[in-house]
C-alpha cells in the first residue's frame, strides 16, 4: 500500500492524553492551553520532541475512577502544537490544532505522570478531509440562536469577528468556546459529520437560551 503522508498511516498508534473536563478539541479548531501541572509539562516537552502531537479527551464523571485516574470517555481529538511559549514562572502556553478524532482502544502504562492510550483513528477518517467535506448551514438561525443564547449568559461579543468566520470555523469555534456542560461538549464531539455537528449546535444554543424555572420569560 501506498504511503500517504497525510492519511492514517502517518498518524502516530500510541499517544499521550490530556484529560480536561470541558475541553473540547475539534478537527481543525483551535483549542488554547494553559500548562502548569508538571505532569503535563513533561507530556507538552514530549510531544515537542517527538512529533508535537497529542490528545484531548474528556472524563467521564459517570465512571469510576481507576488507578490512572478518572475514567474516560472513548472519543477523544489529536492535536498538533501549532503555537507554543513559555513563561517567566515556567508555565507553558501552547495551542492545539485538531486533526482527527479517534476511539480508546486501549490504555497504556503511564510515562512520567501523564497517561497514554493505543489510538484507532478509522471511525474517523473523513475527519482528514476537512475542509473539503462540504458544511451547509443556515446561518441567520445559528446567528439568532447565538445571540440568544449570549444574552442569556451575559456573554460579550465581536460579532464582526463572529461574521467574518467560514461555516467551519464558525461551527468548530462555537462549539469549543461556549460554556456548554461536559456532557454537551462530548455530544459536539461525537456527531457523525460536520453537517451534524451544526444541527447539535443549533439545538443546544436553543435550549440553553430558554429561561429556567422561576425565571422571567417577558423580554427586558
Amino acid at each position: 500500500m501506498p504511503f500517504h503522508p497525510t492519511g492514517l498511516e502517518a498518524l502516530p498508534a500510541e499517544i499521550a492524553i490530556f484529560p480536561l473536563t470541558g475541553a473540547l478539541l475539534l478537527p481543525g479548531g483551535r483549542l488554547p492551553l494553559n500548562v502548569f501541572e508538571p505532569r503535563y509539562l513533561a507530556l507538552v516537552e514530549a510531544s515537542l520532541a517527538h512529533g508535537r502531537q497529542f490528545g484531548m479527551i474528556q472524563p467521564d464523571l459517570s465512571l469510576p475512577t481507576t488507578a490512572r485516574g478518572p475514567g474516560l470517555y472513548r472519543v477523544g481529538c489529536l492535536g498538533r502544537l501549532s503555537s507554543f511559549a513559555e513563561t517567566e514562572d515556567g508555565r507553558f502556553l501552547v495551542t492545539l490544532t485538531g486533526t482527527i478524532r479517534f476511539q480508546v482502544a486501549e490504555e497504556l502504562p503511564m510515562q512520567d505522570g501523564y497517561r497514554r492510550i493505543r489510538a484507532d483513528y478509522t471511525p474517523f477518517a473523513t475527519d482528514l478531509l476537512r475542509p473539503a467535506l462540504p458544511i451547509q448551514i443556515t446561518r441567520p438561525p445559528l446567528l439568532d440562536a447565538l445571540r440568544a443564547y449570549f444574552r442569556a449568559k451575559s456573554i460579550e461579543a465581536n460579532w464582526e469577528a463572529v461574521e467574518r468566520l467560514d461555516d467551519h470555523s464558525l461551527v468548530n469555534t462555537l462549539s469549543i468556546v461556549c460554556p456548554f456542560d461536559p456532557v454537551e461538549k462530548q455530544a459536539l464531539l461525537e456527531a457523525p459529520d460536520p453537517a451534524a455537528r451544526a444541527g447539535t449546535l443549533l439545538a443546544m444554543l436553543r435550549m440553553d437560551s430558554l429561561p429556567g424555572p422561576g425565571q422571567d420569560m417577558r423580554p427586558s
